[in-house]
């Protein structure tokens, strides 16, 4: 059994599928587990590695508990933090967001903390914090 991350987001995003394929593509997530649902058409559980640590997500499962993916153009109530290596990471990955159909909300930017700072909001609307240090 592998070792999970003390603290992980999971994510409630629909649909699960997509946003595999496009957490691949933005962030080079690599798929640690998967469990479709018995339904044939929902993800009930996914596990990706980003940048060293795990992000978990699923489809909405109403059936189950009160989580729902999050609503056109409402306000984020939670974002997820990526560290880069370096300054250029970041503006890369904003590039492959925006390609890939994320909106940018803030940056890239030299933040008065000390590092290359943007804010990308993914296409199922999760909030991204992107941080890499200024050379």
């Amino acid at each position: 059994m592998t070792q999970r991350p003390p603290v992980a987001p999971y994510l409630t995003v629909t649909p699960a599928a997509a946003a595999i394929a496009f957490y691949g593509a933005a962030f080079g997530a690599a798929q640690k587990a998967l469990m479709p649902a018995l339904d044939g058409l929902r993800i009930m559980h996914c596990e990706l590695e980003i940048n060293g640590g795990s992000v978990m997500l699923s489809d909405p499962f109403p059936e189950y508990g009160k989580t729902r993916p999050p609503l056109p153009n409402d306000f984020a109530t939670v974002s997820v933090s990526l560290e880069f290596d370096s300054a250029k990471a970041v503006d890369d990955t904003v590039e492959r967001c925006a390609k890939l159909g994320a909106a940018t909300e803030a940056g890239p930017m030299n933040s008065f903390w000390g590092t290359r700072f943007a804010v990308v909001r993914d296409p199922f609307g999760h909030r991204w914090m992107l941080n890499g240090p200024l050379a």
